[in-house]
């Protein structure tokens, strides 16, 4: 195929009579349509994954098509050639990702004719994300930093013409309230997906409710949006493919003994009635694509025109349907414009299914060390993200580093990526390109602590491995070692730190030269026994630490133990006795155990005290694999239990190490499952640490493993999971909010994403988890919660990935290793935002930086601004370089419950050498002053709206400069606000 083959005409002709003229995009730039008639909004699109059963630059340059025929560049190609040759044909592109790879390899030429297109209205981006992120495994953190990557690419080349108005996540697998909030708080009219339980959407079909005004957010004003859902999943109708890649029949017309136009037509105004039922307004839409179409676009364009074209001659005989190219935007301001009201919709979307026997709630779980392996790269991202600020890293160097990380991170959160839902060689792809981005920002957070410290030539050497107790740096001696620890978060933070380390008898000192207590703790002999690993170091060293935002901690070795501290230094094995209980407090926690099992026995936290018991079961997967609905089995996407848990019951084996500041029980389960159980002096929680893997396959059954918590809490069917580690969303047993589910699969229909918290209640107390990786939860009986931990299936469940979720390292069952906090507090009728907080410190706790010296290392503080005047419910989101001389500053109230916040934000203005403020949007590429939302009204609001009506700016934007009084720097937030700041540097 020959691309671009006509196209030097179209330049020719464009560039000689017309320039890049005023821009014409937006609702200027939508089609007429006809009253009284059926408006049909014909959306050619192409669903691009950025990466699935290919990698992302297999799908780019259509390389290994025998695993699946897709080349984006072509279709890119061909799209823009093909729209250039008529001016009423449209295009909607997607991923910024394919977009930005593509246009940057295009001449100036071809640069500039694609600039007019969208300044036209003719190719319009929608969505607008690096990738189209999954809804259910995500942060709400790292999917607003990939809309800020893509947005701000689109601005930079379109500007205002580039920004999308619409979202567009028709492929993932169920939807979250959080992404639909963080769409209104971006600006954008509405929403559209194509998936949701098949009895929630035979019942919206029948009601006419396929599309709604989702109330996103419980805090938040002005969170409404419209969200509609597509009628044929994201496909063209029936017959009506016209893509190279399908088989359907093109419209044969002319004096062609074939001619097929009569009946063509016919079946295309049969379908767009039959559709109409199910719709409230006199305008629908209707996708033309699918997944990696438009690879040859005349085909699919040469036919679509002829459609269009005798789709509307049949109104001169009579037809009411009107059919043209359109967009979503286009589409959505048609409905705006109709001032009736909607279906209103408050919770969210969760958990999908396809089919009684098809619940997507194993992804939830899927792949758990890559899921852990993007939180990570979330939480080295937002660390060097700050550094960079601190210490002005503006080379050209610095800045392709930071976007790098930033770019694979936007990866990270598509939909088949996070998920888990990949294939296993496009898995390694992500977790390679994750890792060279990673390692090419640590030149950025090295040279950020030179200059910030005075350890000019540092090494500040990152750790990935501190999880299984590595690092190279300690590995031969922990002795002259500086950690230096960063923290990301607003305020002061005490946390303890863990360092590998060999036994010996150390001493830490603070900057001062002041001795920090410490003490060194075994490894579990499972980790030591975890092949592959280097066993150099078998014991960690720990400290309790205070860090603003840096701080520098010296670690040697003395010379011999201090006998009348042996017992500090080196706590010794305690070994399990006969008694009935072994007891682990502190000032704050005290644990019980049972002995003759071996498990968890009461809690006593906040002055509560609960029994508490802990299990962990086995999951074995239903063995069906013909791919049919009653016969599929577990796999990468759906969870599907054959039958009850298998709990485990053996008598698990305990260790016992009695430390002065931190206290642990080491669990030997069973072969392949271990665990630690530690507390923290002054700190109110207990950690979890789990390890399981390999997960025994030798019975070719496949198996998925829960740890489970078991309470006397009376919580009446009822539990509550966070959406996307933010708004927490209140589950019940077997219930869903808009329609009675089909639980032919009872375990895995109760199960919803847990991205940061599942909690339970009742009048008098609460039990929180909080995980560091997203899982899939539940509560199946009343004071129960539970959390699946790892996967290994032996059969693909038919959903197209087609390979098993059978993931292995060094030749055996891949092991996996992970930390949940337990809380137990009084019970409250609003989410505490205390629980928030504590989500937001472990998830952003100090990174550790490993350098040799035997020197007293500093801070150079005065580089480093004062967030002291941020109240404490203030959390840093985000603090980053935005251009060379622009910083952004996003800050979030964690508070759930009270009034609203105050604090002046000039002081930090002043110290950052600002020039000017002003306030943006959640993504941070437009103006919050220039919002103007499309308001839908709702069906219970009981009236009809007499105009068209718009959201604005929920309250006074900021704006100010360095010439105004620090009074006019005040920020407000009230209730889980989340405020955006551009800071213009002098």
């Amino acid at each position: 195929m020959e691309y671009f083959s006509t196209i030097l005409v179209f330049i020719t002709v464009f560039l000689l009579n017309t320039a890049v003229s005023e821009s014409t995009c937006g609702f200027k730039a939508c089609p007429s349509t006809k009253q009284n008639m059926i408006n049909v909004h014909l959306v050619p699109h192409s669903h691009d994954d950025v990466g699935w059963l290919k990698t992302v630059d297999q799908y780019y340059y259509g390389s290994q098509n025998k695993i699946q025929h897709a080349g984006v560049q072509y279709i890119l190609d061909t799209v823009v050639e093909e729209l250039l040759k008529d001016s009423n044909r449209r295009f909607i592109q997607v991923e910024t990702f394919f977009f930005s790879k593509w246009y940057d390899e295009q001449t100036e030429t071809v640069q500039r004719l694609v600039k007019k297109l969208v300044a036209e209205g003719r190719l319009e981006f929608t969505g607008g994300a690096w990738s189209m992120n999954d809804e259910a495994t995500v942060h709400y953190q790292s999917v607003i930093d990939q809309f800020n990557l893509g947005l701000k690419y689109l601005k930079d080349i379109f500007g205002d013409c580039g920004r999308p108005t619409v979202g567009w996540q028709i492929d993932p697998f169920g939807h979250s309230r959080e992404m639909a909030s963080v769409f209104a708080q971006m600006g954008y009219n509405g929403e559209f997906f194509a998936r949701m339980d098949y009895v929630d959407k035979k019942k919206r079909l029948e009601d006419k409710e396929m599309e709604m005004v989702w109330q996103s957010s419980e805090y938040l004003k002005s969170s409404n949006i419209f969200t509609g859902m597509l009628y044929n999943h994201y496909s063209a109708p029936p017959g009506f493919c016209f893509d190279i890649n399908c088989e359907d029949a093109p419209i044969i017309d002319g004096e062609s003994y074939d001619n097929n136009v009569d009946k063509r037509v016919s079946d295309f105004i049969d379908y767009v009635k039959t559709m109409s039922k199910s719709y409230r307004s006199t305008h629908i839409m209707v996708p033309m694509g699918d997944d990696f179409q438009y690879e040859d676009a005349a085909v699919n364009f040469k036919n679509m025109d002829k459609l269009i074209k005798y789709v509307n001659d049949r109104q001169s005989f009579g037809s009411q349907v009107n059919v043209f190219y359109s967009t979503p935007s286009c589409y959505l301001y048609e409905l705006h414009q109709l001032q009736q009201t909607w279906p209103n919709k408050t919770e969210d979307f969760f958990p999908y299914s396809s089919d009684s026997h098809s619940y997507w709630t194993g992804y939830f779980t899927s792949r758990p060390t890559q899921k852990r392996f993007h939180r990570d790269g979330n939480h080295f991202f937002q660390t060097v993200k700050q550094l960079s600020v601190l210490a002005n890293l503006t080379s050209s160097q610095h800045s392709e580093d930071l976007e790098n990380l930033s770019q694979a991170m936007g990866i990270m959160q598509h939909h088949d990526a996070v998920t888990g839902t990949e294939k296993q060689a496009v898995a390694r792809d992500y977790d390679r390109m994750l890792y060279k981005a990673i390692t090419g920002a640590e030149n950025n957070a090295r040279d950020a602590l030179r200059s910030l410290t005075n350890l000019t030539s540092g090494e500040f050497q990152t750790c990935l491995e501190l999880n299984i107790s590595v690092c190279a740096i300690t590995q031969s001696t922990a002795n002259n070692v500086i950690v230096t620890l960063m923290n990301p978060l607003a305020h002061t933070s005490t946390q303890y730190v863990r360092v590998p380390a060999m036994n010996e008898n150390y001493i830490v000192t603070d900057e001062k030269g002041r001795e920090v207590p410490s003490e060194v703790i075994p490894v579990p002999w499972e980790v030591l026994a975890l092949e592959h690993r280097s066993n150099g170091t078998q014991h960690e060293l720990v400290f309790k630490a205070s860090v603003e935002k840096i701080a520098n901690f010296l670690i040697r070795v003395l010379p011999s133990p201090k006998i009348a501290e042996e017992n500090v230094y080196f706590p010794v094995e305690k070994a399990q006795d006969e008694t009935e209980e072994l007891t682990m407090e502190n000032s704050l926690v005290k644990i019980t155990f049972d002995t003759t099992t071996g498990g968890l026995k009461t809690i006593q936290m906040n002055g509560l005290t609960e029994n508490v018991q802990q299990s962990f079961g086995i999951y074995k997967g239903y063995r069906g694999n013909n791919g049919e609905s009653n016969n599929r089995s577990s796999g990468a996407y759906i969870f599907r239990p054959d039958g009850e848990i298998q709990v485990l019951d053996d008598k698990i084996q305990l260790s016992f190490y009695n430390g002065t500041r931190v206290k642990e029980v080491h669990q030997h389960v069973n072969e392949w499952i271990s665990q630690v159980v530690r507390i923290y002096d002054e700190e109110n929680r207990v950690e979890f640490e789990w390890m399981v893997g390999p997960i025994p396959a030798d019975d070719e059954v496949g198996k998925e493993i829960i740890t489970r918590f078991t309470s006397n809490i009376a919580s009446k069917g009822k539990y509550y999971t966070d959406s996307n580690g933010r708004e927490m969303l209140e589950r019940e047993r077997n219930q869903r909010e808009h329609f009675n589910p089909d639980m032919s699969e009872s375990i895995s229909g109760n199960y919803y994403p847990v991205t940061g918290q599942i909690s339970l209640q009742d009048d008098e107390k609460r039990i929180t988890l909080l995980n560091d990786r997203a899982q899939g939860g539940t509560s199946l009986k009343d004071g129960e919660l539970e959390l699946m931990l790892h996967r290994r299936l032996l059969n693909d469940d038919a959903f197209g990935v087609g390979e098993a979720l059978n993931e292995t390292q060094y030749g055996i069952g891949l092991i996996a290793r992970g930390k949940i906090s337990l809380i137990l507090t009084e019970a409250f009728e609003k989410p505490n935002h205390a629980e928030r907080l504590l989500q937001h410190k472990l998830d952003q706790h100090f990174w550790k930086f490993f350098s040799k010296s035997n020197a007293v290392a500093s801070v150079n503080k005065h580089l480093i601004p004062d967030f002291t005047d941020l109240p404490q419910s203030i959390e840093l989101l985000s603090f980053e370089p935005y251009t060379k001389d622009q910083i952004l500053i996003r800050v979030e109230n964690m508070k759930t419950e009270g009034n609203v916040v105050s604090f002046n934000i000039y002081p930090l203005f002043e110290s950052l050498s600002g020039d000017q403020i002003w306030e943006t949007t959640l993504d941070g590429n437009m103006q919050l002053s220039t919002v103007k939302r499309y308001k839908f009204n709702q069906d219970s609001t009981g009236s009809i709206p007499s105009s068209i009506e718009y959201y604005y700016a929920p309250h006074n934007p900021l704006a100010a400069n360095s010439t105004m009084d620090a009074s006019e720097f005040v920020v407000t937030l009230v209730p889980m606000q989340i405020r955006t700041f551009i800071i213009q540097q002098k």
